[in-house]
């Protein structure tokens, strides 16, 4: 794997052990970067790394539990990156969940204190831990994955498409001091790049197996939201910072 695209990256993956994780993991170590995959669940984060592992032999890929709803934790796992592997050129933010309601006035405040922890709290915590290596290195990525309600919220979705759209917020911020960071540096903008990309909703063969008449219209795959991840690998740094990347229809 040493003459992949993303030969001699280190590139970490947070909510590794869930199917669009899994499908990262392999896409990436397809492409021969050494992946270091996170979550919180062991057993499905180790069948994901097994899984890549055994893929792609010659790829270095490691799982790590870690809580990322724990400041100092994320911060820790970033260290050992560094520590292990000499440098970070990309953190993946997979970190879903979702709660929706009948009707906007059926909306349960308690399911924004939980999308508030699964889809805002883990995207500080892993910006803040992980942006002075991204900034570093010379192709560095943070890759966000969100969704169309970010931008064109549904009355049930009210919760699940705030948290989203807080979740872009911060993800532009951290493009902005990508951006003047490499201003400061002498370049002439961002050399490290925070970059959105926005589905409308996942699938998987499970989903499929379970739906068999579902036709998920407008839904992305696992597989082609992996090409795509790997791709914001492949434009220059000052063409995908500050983006949000349409792989659905734009509303």
């Amino acid at each position: 794997m040493g003459n992949g695209a993303l030969s001699g990256a280190v590139i970490a993956v947070a909510g590794a052990g869930g199917p669009a994780g899994r499908a990262a993991l392999l896409r990436l170590a397809e492409a021969g970067a050494t992946v270091i995959g996170a979550d919180n669940d062991a057993e499905r984060l180790a069948e994901a790394v097994d899984a890549a592992r055994y893929a792609h032999g010659g790829s270095t890929v490691v799982g790590d539990t870690v809580d990322l709803l724990d400041l100092q934790s994320t911060r820790d796992w970033a260290a050992r990156i560094q520590k292990d592997f000499g440098r970070v050129d990309g953190l993946v933010h997979l970190v879903g969940g979702w709660r929706g309601s009948e009707t906007f006035t059926k909306t349960v405040l308690d399911d924004w204190d939980l999308l508030e922890l699964l889809l805002i709290r883990t995207v500080q915590h892993t910006t803040l831990a992980f942006h002075e290596a991204l900034q570093a290195s010379d192709r560095g990525r943070y890759v966000l994955i969100s969704a169309a309600g970010a931008s064109n919220p549904t009355a049930g979705n009210a919760a699940y498409s705030a948290a989203k759209a807080a979740a872009e917020a911060w993800t532009l911020a951290m493009g902005d001091y990508f951006r003047k960071a490499g201003i400061a540096e002498g370049a002439d903008g961002a050399t490290s790049a925070a970059a959105i990309l926005v589905v409308k909703a996942l699938v998987h063969d499970a989903m499929r197996a379970e739906r068999p008449n579902a036709k998920f219209a407008g839904f992305t795959d696992v597989t082609e939201l992996a090409e795509s991840i790997v791709g914001v690998w492949d434009e220059p740094a000052a063409e995908v910072n500050g983006k949000r990347l349409w792989l659905t229809e734009k509303p």
